[in-house]
């Protein structure tokens, strides 16, 4: 097992480098996808296209984490970005649209790296630390993505001082910033073998925390766990199942069909999707929505950063309330907050410069509180040889749903307004909340 210091530092430097490079150049992808199609429909499909692109790379990376290492996957990712970046600069310099969203796939290759990351800083997290090793390295990510969008405004500036078309230049900044990413982890970042249990000098087994009848993690039995999530653990019980060598390897989607049987493993995995789709659209439709009442590139920048603060700048906290209090009750209060945004999103005007900053920031805390409470949960009530293949698929439908919301939140902005992505936003986590409430009720009946 590598030092768990030295593995943790690396992954946060690099989350701050990726950070960067996505929020630089995200930012103001559906306003130049506009711009070069003269369409606002289809400026939800570059969000889309990069969610799109995160869902492909999702399970191939997965894949490659157990095969090579999570060092590995992560290098492939970062470098599949720096490819992606070059492309939209290409393309948007070229005039040619349709290989911006060939670049925007590409690029997305970062996000489901940067997913990825968040499982292996539980993977080198000491037993009972994995939601808090989680939301550091989350939080990593808010110094840079807060940077990027702030650096929309410069980076314009710079691009048209080389010679570029307007608003292509943060894209050159993304290019620098995943290149860096993908030297940093492919040759300082080590760790084992994605889905193996490590064992530590004390002899104890790192990673095979189940959930107990709250929801907290629990060294103990995740055998009996995985064919019974609802039935309480008991502290202090020894795990018991580490994955054979001669058992056969379970893939991305029959891992995902297991799961959904089982009650906690279905709220896990509903929190990360129904939390991302509802992020993605309705903030995808923000800037644009803030650009056709009057607002200015900089405004837009400055409430994407504050957005994107709520998402990380708070997770450590909700990573220590998930080890404190149990991931079902901070999943709940991720779903609090987002219904809350979506209100205010549904009555705030079009230019309120108080109200539509409040809404973004509030729709990150809901991100963040769903996805490490969801992806704790996702990560402790499952059986091992599932965990890294469920991960992978999990993440594949996270972006997929995404991708359809980004896409669909365009053409709904357009026929029902910026009230009318915010109700439809809100319908998204109605699956949730009917999985949430029929996992309470199966744990009480187990406790009676």
């Amino acid at each position: 097992m590598p030092r768990r210091g030295v593995s943790l530092t690396v992954l946060i430097v690099n989350q701050l480098l990726a950070g960067v490079g996505v929020a630089s150049g995200m930012a103001l992808a559906a306003i130049l996808v506009v711009d070069l199609t003269e369409s606002v429909a289809m400026g939800g499909l570059a969000q889309s296209s990069s969610v799109l692109g995160a869902a492909i790379a999702a399970v191939p990376l997965a894949r490659l984490a157990v095969r090579s290492g999570r060092h590995v996957a992560l290098a492939t990712g970062y470098a599949c970005a720096f490819v992606g970046a070059v492309l939209v600069v290409a393309s948007a310099a070229s005039g040619w649209p349709v290989f911006v969203f060939i670049g925007l796939a590409a690029f997305g290759a970062a996000a489901a790296a940067g997913l990825q990351a968040r499982f292996a800083a539980t993977e080198i997290a000491a037993p009972g630390f994995e939601a808090r090793s989680m939301s550091l390295v989350l939080w990593a990510t808010t110094i840079g993505s807060v940077a990027g969008p702030l650096l929309s405004q410069v980076g314009d500036e710079f691009g048209r001082g080389l010679g570029l078309p307007a608003l292509v230049g943060p894209f050159v900044f993304s290019a620098v910033a995943f290149a860096l990413s993908t030297v940093l982890v492919a040759t300082l970042l080590r760790t084992p073998k994605a889905g193996r249990l490590a064992t530590d000098a004390a002899g104890e087994t790192d990673g095979a925390a189940v959930m107990d009848a709250a929801g907290a993690t629990d060294p103990s039995a995740a055998a009996a766990e995985a064919i019974d999530p609802a039935e309480p653990t008991r502290p202090g019980e020894p795990a018991t199942t580490i994955l054979a060598a001669d058992e056969p390897r379970i893939g991305a989607w029959q891992a995902l069909r297991m799961a959904v049987r089982e009650p906690a493993a279905l709220v896990a995995i509903l929190a990360i999707v129904c939390s991302h789709t509802v992020m993605v659209g309705v903030m995808v439709m923000t800037p644009v929505h803030m650009t056709e009442h009057g607002m200015s590139i900089s405004l837009v920048g400055i409430v994407i950063s504050i957005h994107i603060i709520g998402m990380y700048g708070a997770s450590p906290f909700f990573g220590w309330l998930t080890d404190r209090i149990g991931s079902p009750s901070v999943i709940a209060i991720g779903v609090a907050l987002l219904v809350t945004a979506t209100v205010i999103g549904i009555l705030a005007p079009g230019d309120d410069v108080l109200l539509v900053p409040l809404a973004l920031g509030i729709l990150g805390l809901g991100w963040s509180a769903g996805l490490i409470g969801g992806s704790t949960m996702l990560t402790t009530a499952t059986e091992e040889r599932l965990r890294v293949p469920l991960q992978g698929a999990t993440d594949a439908a996270m972006n997929v749903a995404a991708a359809a919301s980004g896409a669909l939140s365009g053409l709904v902005l357009g026929v029902a307004g910026f009230a009318g992505v915010n109700v439809v936003a809100i319908l998204v986590l109605v699956p949730l909340v009917i999985a949430g409430l029929r996992l309470r009720l199966v744990r009480r009946s187990a406790t009676a």
